[in-house]
């Protein structure tokens, strides 16, 4: 620990940016932790919903058992989450007020879910409902995600994390689909709204899924095109098509809402090893960096060691950077090192992390302006549907069709809606009834 007493140097400054830079990404590591758990916690609720979906619509014929089961399932993983949220706090210190906020409202949903899922037992709420409520609880948890991956300083681990963010994006997307498509299905009835939203569900998840695979690892990206070669893709696009080409109010077959669920388990699971295997990717790249930060740290504290041990003769330039007065008289005395050789050795050093830090920061821009675009257009989805009374799917599309329409980029689109007056939302709400309803 340096000693507040004594003159500031520029190696106290060197290694202190090494030590922070070790802290950074132990930080990270333990934020692993929390977006692992998080991920598990989403594919519990995302099962639960989806059986819960089907035994609401089914009037409580189908999956009752099943839902207690994921039920049972899904509360260790619960108290798992509560356990890592409350380590994190013993490390609030490096944790934004949005990361703590996003917190204490995911802590407030799984006070909520007792009563939820008493409420689904009694039947006393719809199908929809109960999509909703799961959804509401999961979009915050993805939430959180995303701020992880916000405020992550080291570029393959933000690398990681945006394309962890969207893998699980990717695969709440799915767990909508299957919650919709089954209650359709068990209900036994096309109706337009829900046919719409699986519609809208399926583009999403190729969105998000094409952003993974931009920032994944290679590995990872031909571990999804695999996944996508698998028999029970085809079997899944069948299912798709009986209900989005189905006119509304036509009769479905109430016996393929097993058949349904199953097969978007099936593809569930599937997106869900590619999860496991990218947290691990996370895990290890996490240490890789703790490794050679420290190693870093080492090699300059031997570098400043020989600095100190060999100071120059007949010369004090070296005393801009250290403080040789402080030095024993016998490690005054030993050999010296060649003239100019302490300062450019130093200076080499601080050239050398100079360019890594603009390295670093090239990588991040890019990881950035990733999760930028993001945040733009759903704060353009979600000023359409304030402004305009309408749902996401609407008001995507409204978003996806003008970018269309005028060939501009989405981001384009959706920077130019958020400086919309409010008199244009009049004619664009004339626009969408028209046009994407």
């Amino acid at each position: 620990m340096p000693d507040p007493a004594a003159p500031l140097s520029a190696s106290t400054l060197v290694l202190r940016a090494k030590e922070r830079e070790i802290d950074a990404v132990r930080h990270l590591a333990s934020q692993a932790d929390l977006v692992d758990v998080i991920g598990q916690l989403i594919q519990a609720l995302q099962r639960e919903r989806g059986a819960s979906s089907i035994y609401l619509a089914s009037r409580g014929q189908r999956f009752a058992d099943m839902r207690r089961t994921l039920v049972d399932e899904a509360r260790p993983v619960e108290a798992r989450l509560r356990e890592v949220v409350a380590a994190d706090l013993e490390h609030a210190q490096a944790m934004t007020a949005k990361t703590l906020s996003l917190m204490a409202w995911a802590l407030l949903g799984l006070d909520a879910m007792a009563a939820l899922r008493t409420q689904i037992e009694r039947q006393a709420m719809s199908a929809h409902d109960s999509v909703a409520a799961f959804s509401h609880l999961i979009a915050g948890l993805i939430e959180l995600v995303f701020q992880v991956a916000d405020a992550a300083q080291v570029p393959s681990v933000s690398r990681l994390l945006v394309a962890f963010l969207h893998l699980v994006q990717a695969q709440e997307e799915a767990g909508q689909e299957r919650a919709v498509g089954a209650l359709l299905y068990a209900s036994g009835q096309v109706d337009e709204a829900h046919q719409q939203r699986v519609v809208h569900l399926i583009d999403a998840q190729e969105r998000s899924l094409q952003v993974f695979a931009e920032f994944a690892d290679p590995a990872l990206r031909a571990r999804l095109e695999e996944q996508q070669l698998v028999p029970g893709v085809a079997r899944l696009e069948r299912l798709r098509r009986t209900l989005c080409t189905a006119r509304p109010a036509a009769v479905l077959d109430s016996n393929l809402s097993d058949t349904w669920f199953n097969v978007c388990t099936e593809r569930m699971d599937e997106l869900w090893l590619l999860q496991v295997a990218l947290v691990k990717r996370l895990r290890e790249d996490c240490a890789a960096r703790i490794v050679e930060a420290q190693q870093d740290l080492q090699d300059s504290r031997g570098l400043l060691r020989r600095l100190r041990d060999n100071p120059p003769p007949r010369t004090h330039a070296v005393d801009r950077f250290f403080d040789a007065a402080t030095l024993p008289e016998a490690e005054q005395q030993r050999v010296p090192l060649p003239a100019g050789a302490e300062s450019a050795s130093l200076l080499d050093l601080l050239q050398a992390q100079s360019a890594r830090m603009a390295g670093m920061e090239a990588e991040l821009d890019t990881a950035r302006r990733t999760l930028n675009e993001r945040k733009v257009i759903d704060r353009a989805k979600g000023m359409l549907m304030s402004r305009l009374g309408i749902n996401e799917d609407v008001a995507f599309r409204m978003l996806q069709k003008t970018s269309m329409d005028q060939n501009r980029r989405l981001l384009d689109v959706a920077e130019a809606t958020l400086s919309l007056p409010d008199l244009a939302f009049a004619s664009l709400a004339v626009q969408g009834d028209k046009g994407v309803r």
